[in-house]
């Protein structure tokens, strides 16, 4: 009976020890992206591995292009076969300029030629008909140089249409060639995201095709704490706020996180049948985003973690 007077009190203090209650409880998770293939063919490198820590805009693979090199070097040829094939406008045209100006060099010997035989004809040192000779040649040049004119404009806007024709025929081949390039462009694999392999899907050797997933890929810097609370705590917390977040660590202790609520919930919903007990599944509690900075990569994705909205 001596033994359990002294027992008894030991047990009631260490009833009085025990840790508080937390206030929520979640479980990790990240922004995870599959990044598919964005070419068919076959892949000719893919630098990765599981685990690999990836920037943004890395370059890490490359999948067969040579039948779009391919395709792309016939088409530069048919564009410039048919820009072979454009009229030298400026050279046809020219040989219509060259006529203009002799005929305009004719009608101006003509002209002076016109004015020396009238100063003769007011001094009657001439006779008429040297006059009535220069107008006629005035004449039959300036109808000449109408009909070249009227030439040059008809062929200007003859080769124009023909050029013009050669030219819609080469705009959409020059549009081929930017999808071309697209192509091209997508058989080099650049990871898009900042962040850590999780899973690869393919390997060097295999064949691709367009959407066909590469690898799964998420930023593990910051992880998200998805946690659920009753409607009478949340008024207790606001976005923004910081909170003390708990996960398991060895030989039964914890480790202390501090992580910033991100986002609340507007719409009430049944707790996941992962929380607690079967009492507790059957609330409705409201979803929060917590996002713990995890600088050393200690926090895993899919791993429980408490939630304390004060300091304790």
């Amino acid at each position: 009976m001596k033994y359990f007077l002294l027992i008894l009190p030991v047990l009631i203090l260490a009833c009085g020890k025990t840790a508080p209650k937390a206030d929520a409880y979640g479980n990790f998770e990240a922004d995870e992206r599959i990044i598919s293939s964005e070419a068919t063919g076959k892949i000719m490198t893919l630098s990765l591995e599981e685990g690999q820590s990836l920037e943004a805009g890395q370059v890490i693979g490359a999948i067969d292009s040579v039948q779009i090199v391919l395709k792309k070097e016939q088409l530069q040829a048919s564009i410039r076969a048919i820009i072979a094939k454009s009229p030298a406008i400026g050279a046809q045209l020219a040989v219509f300029e060259k006529q203009i100006a002799s005929i305009q060099q004719q009608l101006s010997t003509l002209d002076r030629e016109k004015r020396r035989v009238e100063n003769l004809l007011k001094s009657d040192a001439a006779t008429p008909k040297p006059l009535d000779d220069i107008n006629a040649q005035i004449e039959a040049a300036q109808r000449q140089l109408d009909v070249i004119g009227e030439q040059k404009s008809a062929s200007n806007a003859s080769l124009g249409v023909q050029k013009s024709g050669l030219l819609a025929e080469v705009l959409p081949l020059q549009k081929q060639l930017a999808q071309l390039d697209d192509q091209l462009a997508k058989c080099r694999i650049v990871n898009p995201v900042k962040g850590n392999v999780l899973i690869k899907y393919a390997e060097p050797g295999e064949v691709t095709a367009f959407g066909k997933p590469l690898y799964k890929i998420a930023d593990l810097s910051t992880l998200t704490l998805r946690a659920y609370v009753a409607g009478d705590q949340l008024t207790r917390i606001k976005t923004g706020q910081d909170l003390k977040v708990q996960v398991d660590a060895a030989d039964g202790a914890t480790q202390e996180f501090t992580g910033k609520v991100r986002w609340i919930s507007p719409k009430a919903e049944f707790t996941p049948k992962v929380i607690q007990t079967k009492e507790e599944r059957v609330n409705l509690v409201y979803a929060v985003k917590i996002d713990v900075p995890n600088p050393d990569g200690l926090l895993k994705i899919g791993m429980p973690a408490e939630v304390y909205f004060d300091s304790q």
